[in-house]
């Protein structure tokens, strides 16, 4: 693809944001399958695994966007993390899910509108468990995954992030 065919494909998308600001805000979701057994957090078969525009930035769909990618791994390392913790602590967790959902605003990727911020502004991280756990203990798996999620503490804390251009 040239430069000439992205401004063709992104055109209709920008003047219908610029008409329509709400038509840009847009909610990717992922979501990881526990299994307890091998401490692993199994993302949704199928997923892609190459990375591309999303279809609201001009995108086919076909491939994960990188705000796809940020939430598998968010996703992903609170599963991990939560299944650890609940092996540590003889939780009865069966299995479940955990699902990511985070919205962003294309206007803002797309340079539609200068004052609407790029990225993820609002993320919700769902927690479905299964197997025989009392309140008291989801709270504190949940609460444990909080704590030691890299990810989480990452998105929560961002560090500095330095921006290099080599010749």
């Amino acid at each position: 693809m040239n430069a000439d065919e992205l401004r063709a494909l992104q055109a209709p998308l920008k003047q219908r944001y610029r008409s329509d600001p709400g038509s840009a805000l847009v909610t990717s979701r992922v979501e990881v399958a526990l299994d307890p057994q091998r401490l692993q957090a199994i993302l949704a078969a199928g997923q892609p695994r190459v990375a591309g525009l999303h279809p609201a930035a001009g995108g086919t769909g076909s491939e994960a966007c990188s705000v796809d990618l940020v939430l598998e791994s968010l996703a992903a390392c609170a599963g991990v993390t939560l299944l650890a913790v609940a092996t540590s602590i003889g939780a009865g967790l069966a299995g479940g899910r955990i699902v990511a959902e985070g919205t962003w605003d294309a206007r803002g990727t797309l340079a539609v509108d200068k004052t609407v911020p790029v990225g993820i502004t609002a993320i919700r991280l769902t927690f479905e468990l299964e197997g025989s756990l009392d309140e008291a203990t989801r709270r504190r798996l949940i609460e444990a995954t909080e704590r030691y999620c890299v990810i989480l503490a990452t998105l929560r804390n961002p560090p500095a992030v330095e921006v290099v251009a080599r010749p």
